[in-house]
């Protein structure tokens, strides 16, 4: 069953991955963003590598060559982001740096979006927020802020959004299990995290035509954390 057309941005990580790959087994084409390099083309599966979607223009011409190929988007996954743990007093800019990753990647990918999503009958925009932007712990000051202003952003453009079919939600996951987060936290018990899988699941739920009574809802996505 098609389920239309699937745009995911950092679509080369661990969740942007497996969210590719479960929207795939479900009847979705979807194209994959990513800062990374690569470019792919397949019937169903578009990569365009190489893209900073930190900068509105990239950001736009890797939209318009997925509305292209595909002839039409229906759903935006903001994937792409990026953490770092850092104290307040600490010298190197990482609340810029946060910035630039969470929320300028967001924002543009979103507005490159649109006039596409418009088009679509029940276009959607799905964002990653996190869990640990509701409340900071000490040395998450920079991330959970621009976390949070995802979480705004969301609400906002859902509001912005209520007269047409493009609704805006976002989840907001805990600690996700991947290889890296193994690696950082070897003490600790992935079976409390979250697996990919399963939060990708909740995005293209989100992505469905089936969640259109959500806008702007914040969705904590936390496993046992």
């Amino acid at each position: 069953m098609n389920q239309g057309v699937v745009v995911i941005t950092g679509g080369q990580g661990a969740l942007g991955s497996a969210t590719a790959d479960l929207a795939l087994q479900r009847g979705w084409r979807v194209a994959l963003i990513d800062h990374a390099p690569g470019d792919e083309t397949a019937p169903d599966e578009l990569t365009v590598g190489g893209v900073d979607l930190t900068d509105p223009t990239q950001a736009q011409a890797a939209m318009d060559r997925v509305a292209g190929h595909f002839g039409r988007i229906d759903a935006l996954l903001n994937v792409a982001g990026g953490f770092v743990w850092q104290t307040t007093e600490a010298d190197a800019p990482a609340h810029e740096k946060m910035f630039r990753l969470n929320v300028l990647t967001c924002l543009n990918a979103a507005r490159a979006a649109l006039p596409h999503l418009k088009r679509s009958p029940e276009g959607r925009i799905v964002n990653v927020g996190a869990a640990g932007a509701l409340k900071a712990d000490a040395g998450m000051g920079a991330y959970a802020a621009s976390k949070a202003g995802v979480h705004r952003l969301t609400e906002a453009l859902a509001r912005e959004l209520k007269d047409t079919t493009v609704t805006v939600n976002a989840v907001l996951p805990s600690i996700l299990d991947t290889a890296q987060n193994r690696a950082d936290m070897p003490d600790a018990d992935p079976e409390d995290w979250v697996a990919p899988g399963d939060l990708a699941a909740v995005m293209l739920f989100l992505a469905s035509p089936e969640s259109r009574a959500l806008r702007g809802a914040l969705i904590p996505v936390t496993g046992r954390v």
